[in-house]
Order: structure tokens, then C-alpha cells, then sequence
């Protein structure tokens, strides 16, 4: 029988030296749907946007060949060129950085795309630089509705967008069927600790904007590389109630750090996650 969702596995939780048919191959065996890959704000991950028509035509075979395919793009490459910075170039070069992000997800049949919350992120967040941000955000939903891309917001761990409901105040400014939100379970579970808020109340302000789910572990006041189970986000329930709200699509976030059995961090993760997927009905 068919399943009802699909799992994916974020990039960076393999080690960066391996290729594409590596890494393809190592979420396919592990068990996972399909990878999420990572535009960050390195040079490096930032180059992928300059892919030659005949690079992104190999991938597309590379996925045809594996059977895994590449469905949705972390793009946190706007922290260091954020859509609402004061410097002119650095805003001119988010915009581009979205543009183009769209178009390599066009090409490569990514259906969505996970955009950092920031007005800015180096910066000192100010009435104008939320002003730009929310002008050159409708710029960018329009892009995306070009496309026929989804655009989600990751509810992130600084104060301007660490909740859904803080999302949620964009996407109804915005107001485009192609702006949403995709929220990170761990970030939020952090900021209802902060607020002394309900989580699960939280996640209900973004019922029928949820376009998919980071199933991220955190403590309060650390954000990345909390091994699952070793931190405070209820999976369990976080599930069960982003299944409720619809959310169908859901990826593992986590870290490889150097273990060298980093092959079984993958399979557990999978495991894990696809048990208490499982549970839904």
C-alpha cells in the first residue's frame, strides 16, 4: 500500500564529500523519498544557482537513475543577503538569489522552497529593513507564482520569526496562494519554552499555510545538532498535529558532525520518523 506522506532527508546530515549519486543513493538506502537540498550562504553552496543547463540536466538524470529525487530547497543563503538589508547591493543580490533559486527549482522539479525568516540577520532589524523586506517578499511571491514554486517560511530561532503566528503575519500581508509556511518543529518548541506559549496552539494559527514540516531536536537555547531524543521536542505529538493541520511532506534535519557511522544516524533518523508517520491515520 501506498503511503500517505513522504519523508525527506536534509542534505547536511551527509558527509559534504560525497557526490550527488553518493548522497542520493545513501537517502534511497537509508529509506528516505527524497533529499532536500541546501542553498546556504557559503560561495559554495551559493554557486549552485550558476549550474549550467547541462549540470541540472545531469541531475535530473542522476534522480531518474537512483529513483530519489530532489523536492524541496533549504535556501538560507538570504542570511548573509538578506531581502530586507539596508546595503543596497546586498538586498539586490537576495533578490537575484531568489530568482534564480526559483528558477534552478523549476528546472529540477522542486516543489518548494524553505525561505529563511529574516528581514536582516547581520544587521540590526529596524522599521525599514522590515519595510524592505515585506516590499521585496511580494516581489518574490510573485516569482514564485510565475513558476508554479511554493515559498514556506522556516520559523527560525532569532526573535523576528521564531513562531508561526509571527509567519503567518507575512503570508496575510503578502497574500499569494505561493507564500506560506514550513515550519522547523525544534525551532518553535524553543520559542514556547521562551514565551511560555503552546506550541501546538502555534502551529494551529498556520492551518491551511503549512506546506511542509523540519522534524529538527533542540534544547532551550540550542538550535542545531541535538542528536533526536536527546532534546525536548514531543515528535510524537508535533506530528500528530501537523498531520491534522494537513502536512503531508515532512524532512529530517539533522547534522553530520564526522561520525563515521553517519550510514546508521541516516537509517535511525528514517526509522524514527517513518514509525510515528506510520501512526497517522
Amino acid at each position: 500500500m501506498e503511503k500517505a506522506y513522504s519523508l525527506g532527508l536534509y542534505e547536511k546530515s551527509m558527509p559534504p564529500t560525497l557526490n550527488w549519486k553518493e548522497k542520493l543513493l545513501a537517502a534511497k538506502e537509508a529509506g528516505f523519498d527524497f533529499v532536500e537540498i541546501s542553498i546556504d550562504e557559503t560561495e559554495e553552496k551559493l554557486s549552485r544557482l550558476e549550474m549550467s543547463k547541462k549540470e541540472r540536466f545531469e541531475l535530473i538524470q542522476l534522480m531518474t537513475e537512483t529513483g530519489i529525487s530532489i523536492r524541496t530547497m533549504c535556501l538560507s543563503g538570504h542570511r548573509k543577503y538578506p531581502l530586507g538589508s539596508s546595503d543596497e547591493e546586498a538586498c539586490q543580490r537576495g533578490m537575484e538569489i531568489m530568482k534564480k533559486a526559483i528558477d534552478l527549482a523549476q528546472d529540477l522539479g522542486i516543489r518548494i522552497i524553505q525561505l529563511a525568516g529574516y528581514d536582516v540577520y547581520y544587521e540590526e532589524s529596524t522599521l525599514q529593513t522590515k519595510q524592505r523586506f515585506l516590499k521585496n517578499l511580494k516581489k518574490a511571491a510573485n516569482m514564485a507564482e510565475k513558476a508554479g514554486v511554493l515559498l514556506g517560511f522556516e520559523t527560525m530561532e532569532t526573535e523576528f520569526m521564531n513562531t508561526v503566528g509571527k509567519a503567518m503575519k507575512y503570508v496575510t500581508l503578502v497574500s499569494s496562494p505561493y507564500l506560506n509556511v514550513y515550519p522547523d518543529i525544534g525551532n518553535i518548541t524553543n520559542a514556547s519554552v521562551s514565551y511560555e506559549t503552546d506550541v501546538y496552539e502555534d502551529l494551529e494559527l498556520g492551518k491551511g499555510h503549512l506546506v511542509a514540516m523540519h522534524l529538527k531536536e533542540t534544547v532551550p537555547g540550542k538550535f542545531r545538532e541535538i542528536p533526536f531524543g536527546m532534546g525536548h521536542v514531543d515528535f510524537e505529538q508535533a506530528i500528530e498535529a501537523a498531520w491534522n493541520l494537513g502536512v503531508r511532506k515532512f524532512v529530517t534535519e539533522f547534522w553530520y558532525t564526522g561520525n563515521e557511522h553517519w550510514k546508521e544516524d541516516l537509517t535511525e533518523a528514517y526509522q524514527i520518523f517513518s514509525r510515528l508517520l506510520d501512526k497517522q491515520k
